[in-house]
């Protein structure tokens, strides 16, 4: 029987700082510390899937915040029937929620639903704040990114090469993993 953390964060320039802190106070060593750094939109994400392949009965999976394991209530109701299933309990310090008990489950559920509502209620409000915007002619969109061609291309050509990484090359220029893709894949002439 083992206890396992995970904490996941959205963004690249996030820090992980916090809910590591809840996990050392738990006494958890940090090869069974799973971190993430991606959106918790869906449960497609290649850590956890690594985490819920790696426990077992008896084991304990514990988070900060429900919201770090799932966004909606559906995927957080069916991860924890997958974990009930194999044996393994979920535990919410925020929450302070067990998924071994029936009034934790009751809780978990609750949260969840709330969760999901305030999140729909946040997008729904960004968008009618986008179309005021809009109508005022106040709304610009995003600024374009903008990156030395030349610099870009230098990067690329060590990067192909395999003398950098492509984080080392994102990293120079300041750019997400998806903007440097989305580049590479423009380059190389790919489409879709």
């Amino acid at each position: 029987m083992a206890d396992y953390f995970y904490a996941r964060v959205s963004a690249l320039e996030q820090h992980l700082d916090r809910q590591l802190v809840a996990a050392n106070g738990r006494g958890i060593p940090s090869a069974n510390v799973f971190t993430e750094k991606l959106s918790g939109k869906d449960t497609n994400r290649p850590v956890l899937h690594r985490l819920m392949n790696a426990v077992r009965c008896g084991d304990t999976i514990m988070v900060e915040s429900i919201s770090r394991f799932a966004r909606n209530t559906r995927d957080l109701l069916d991860l924890v029937d997958k974990l009930n299933t194999k044996g393994v309990e979920f535990v919410s310090k925020k929450e302070s929620v067990d998924s071994s008990t029936s009034a934790g489950r009751l809780m978990m559920t609750i949260f969840a639903g709330l969760y999901q509502f305030e999140r729909e209620c946040i997008l729904e409000r960004q968008a009618e704040g986008i179309i005021e915007a809009k109508k005022e002619g106040k709304y610009k969109g995003r600024k374009p990114i903008v990156i030395d061609e030349l610099k870009f291309g230098t990067l690329y050509d060590q990067w192909k090469s395999g003398k950098i990484s492509a984080v080392s090359a994102q990293k120079e220029l300041k750019i997400t993993s998806a903007t440097f893709y989305r580049r590479v894949k423009a380059r190389e002439g790919r489409s879709g």
